[in-house]
């Protein structure tokens, strides 16, 4: 397999296991003070922004983030809400296809962005409620630093 293959397969992995069974206001503001930390810990310039369809949740500007991070954060977690699935997959698998977001999917880059960063908050028997969001590093890293936190937050 290819190394965007191998990934893919990875991240999809991560989807089906990181599943919540309840998910609570209570639980969004404890994940992201949890993502403050590891982001403080690792000097990360980052927005953080857990987020429904409608309310945000939690959202955090750390030092050295720029509003640009915001806007990244609104177009990835749109990306979550629209196909149901971590903005870094859809990346994966545009890549993967040599495609990208656009009008020919039917999808404006105003609103759009498929870069990682952005993981699906899905609850067993329920879907796709809300998305975690991190923006201000690489891909992979926005990507890999939600899904340490998850990892953790979950095998409690």
């Amino acid at each position: 397999m290819n190394d965007i293959a191998d990934t893919e397969k990875d991240v999809a992995a991560q989807e089906e296991r990181l599943v919540f069974s309840t998910f609570s206001e209570d639980d969004a503001w404890d994940l992201g003070q949890r993502l403050v930390g590891r982001a403080l810990t690792h000097e990360a310039k980052v927005v953080i922004n857990i987020r429904t369809p409608n309310r945000t949740l939690f959202h955090a500007a750390l030092p050295g983030s720029a509003p640009d991070n915001d806007m990244w954060a609104r177009r990835k977690s749109n990306v979550v809400f629209h196909f149901h699935r971590s903005s870094y997959a859809i990346e994966l698998e545009h890549r993967r296809k040599g495609r990208t977001i656009g009008p020919e999917i039917g999808l404006d880059l105003k609103d759009f962005a498929d870069h990682g960063g952005s993981f699906p908050v899905r609850i067993k028997g329920a879907g796709v409620f809300a998305a975690i969001t991190v923006s201000g590093l690489a891909s992979a890293d926005d990507h890999g630093l939600i899904v340490a936190v998850l990892e953790a937050y979950l095998a409690q």
